[in-house]
């Protein structure tokens, strides 16, 4: 079976769990190669919106997979369960601090990465190039390569210093793509909002998708 290239998800302690496992689900689902690296202020916030935890990192892949498969956030209501048959993409679990992982080096082959959701303490370490753990190293890496770099915050209101940081990033070559789902799509509920803002993330990553009905289309 043919892999797409990797691309790298990683998620930080910001509100919005919901955007980065209906990701997760969408990537596997279109057979690329995912390598997830999971903060542990990002185990928190999906406790605390969700009630649900995500698996160790030391957990069986099938583990990981049941998890993703289940759904973003159980209480959304109308959200459906994917089959895990379907999930048929790669998928590679990096410690937090595994600096020895192929993404910390620009040598490892990437179609990307995604940090999402993104916390401002996130960003504040790429915007300061501080390599503490291995989201910001593998982050750093994208940078350095040129390689596509997508920074999903979830924050209201934005101090200056926030401003800032996002300015400072996307000069340096990332795509600041806030979690602001739009409406002109009519969605009919919360997972047709998550599905407009992973879908713009697919497309920065040029990856096809039929999530949400696109301006002047029907898709």
């Amino acid at each position: 079976m043919n892999q797409s290239p990797s691309i790298v998800v990683a998620v930080s302690g910001a509100s919005g769990s919901v955007y980065v496992l209906r990701l997760l689900q969408v990537l596997l689902q279109a057979r690329h190669r995912v390598d997830l690296i999971v903060s542990d202020a990002g185990r928190q916030v999906l406790q605390q919106e969700s009630g649900s935890t995500f698996p160790a990192e030391s957990a069986a892949e099938v583990e990981w997979r049941q998890f993703i498969a289940a759904g973003p956030v159980p209480n959304l209501t109308g959200w459906s369960a994917v089959d895990v048959s379907l999930l048929v993409g790669q998928l590679h679990i990096h410690g937090l601090r595994d600096f020895s992982a192929g993404v910390a080096s620009g040598s490892f082959q990437t179609q990307g990465m995604v940090v999402c959701p993104c916390s401002t303490g996130t960003l504040s370490a790429l915007a300061t190039g501080a390599s503490t753990n291995l989201i910001h190293r593998a982050a750093d890496v994208h940078l350095k390569e040129r390689r596509k770099l997508i920074l999903v915050p979830r924050e209201t209101p934005l101090s200056r210093i926030t401003l800032a940081n996002m300015l400072t990033v996307t000069d340096a070559g990332a795509v600041v793509l806030p979690a602001m789902p739009g409406f002109y799509h009519q969605p009919d509920g919360v997972e047709d909002l998550v599905d407009f803002v992973v879908g713009r993330i697919c497309d920065q990553l040029q990856i096809d998708h039929r999530l949400s009905r696109r301006w002047g289309g029907e898709q």
